[in-house]
């Protein structure tokens, strides 16, 4: 397999642990899953670094492993595990609704990709279609999950679709952008989980249509 096709298929990757991360019951679970994604993630920026000779990609690829790897999955686990059972546990009709959706997404986002002139990214059309299509997956997941805490995995989600657009998009930008990225990740992350403990310290609920209602 050569490093294109490595790249594509790594790729492909991303949203298969991305239905995992969404329809794991456990939130310490999650964040396990969301590590191994992340590796995944960054195994493909090391590739990607390799064939376009970027300097900035293993710099990219270095930020992220101590960042997306290390320190975002320390946070949700130590944060999140109280939570293990407060999460209801999901529907096979759920499930394959979510897989169907995932479908679809990919399917769209190809025949987004298909008729763009990309020279920077021509031979990852695959792996572009994939970044888009998993940046559209987390936003889905925070619109359409009423649990807090798959909101906050579909945020992370969300962020590493987009990062992955711009690594395939902008491998020669500086390393200042990716740090910039990874700290807003982390911050967003930490407030995130504050939030979700003081509003089950409140409210007694992980639902967010518990904060549909505006009480004076």
């Amino acid at each position: 397999m050569n490093g294109t096709n490595l790249v594509n298929s790594l790729a492909g990757l991303l949203i298969l642990t991305s239905l995992l991360v969404i329809e794991t019951r456990r939130p310490s679970r999650a964040a396990l899953l969301y590590a191994v994604q992340s590796s995944v993630l960054v195994t493909i920026f090391v590739v990607l670094a390799y064939l376009t000779h970027s300097t900035q990609l293993y710099l990219w690829a270095a930020s992220s492993f101590v960042t997306k790897v290390v320190l975002v999955p320390v946070i949700l686990f130590g944060a999140l595990r109280k939570f293990d059972t407060m999460v209801p546990l999901p529907s096979l009709m759920r499930v394959a609704v979510v897989v169907a959706l995932a479908a679809v997404l990919v399917m769209g986002c190809s025949l987004i990709v298909a008729p763009l002139k990309l020279p920077a990214a021509a031979e990852f059309r695959p792996a572009l279609t994939v970044s888009l299509a998993h940046f559209f997956l987390g936003i889905t997941c925070i619109v359409t999950q009423r649990n807090i805490i798959k909101q906050i995995f579909g945020y992370c989600l969300m962020e590493n679709g987009s990062h992955l657009t711009l690594a395939l998009l902008a491998n020669q930008a500086p390393e200042l952008v990716e740090i910039g990225i990874s700290t807003d990740a982390i911050f967003a992350v930490v407030i995130f989980t504050v939030l979700v403990r003081r509003i089950q310290h409140k409210l007694h609920s992980l639902d967010s249509d518990q904060l549909m209602t505006l009480k004076g």
